[in-house]
């Protein structure tokens, strides 16, 4: 199986460390970047389009951030998508139980799951495997 490159969007410093250490830990991606929020993500995409640089495969997405949330990153992704040469599969992941979350979460195609913080080394092999 081929390594992924796998972004982190999350506005909590601490939690891009620890899940950092468990990407390492699961040796199932060959890169990863992070992102304090949805624009500066956006921004690397537009960017990495533009100058026909890697994209991630997959994304961790937070919903609740400053600047611009998770719900905006999607929509913006959204706009952008035809210009994608392959696709991005995104995993929310969310300390939010709210049942509305969960339920828009599923309003979006690219969206593939719904994970509870923290993440375990077992939630990125089976994210990581699933093709």
């Amino acid at each position: 199986m081929t390594k992924k490159a796998i972004w982190i969007i999350d506005d909590d410093a601490i939690y891009q460390i620890i899940v950092n250490k468990i990407i390492q830990r699961s040796e199932m991606f060959s890169e990863s970047s992070s992102f304090k929020n949805g624009k500066d993500a956006i921004d690397e995409l537009h960017n990495a389009l533009e100058n026909n640089e890697s994209l991630p495969d997959i994304i961790l997405l937070d919903i609740n951030m400053p600047i611009m949330d998770g719900w905006e990153f999607m929509e913006e992704m959204g706009m952008i998508k035809p210009k994608f040469p392959k696709e991005i599969v995104v995993y929310i992941v969310s300390s939010s139980i709210a049942v509305e979350d969960k339920n828009k979460s599923k309003s979006y195609c690219n969206i593939l799951g719904y994970l509870s913080k923290p993440l375990t080394v077992n939630d990125l092999i089976l994210i990581a495997s699933n093709d």
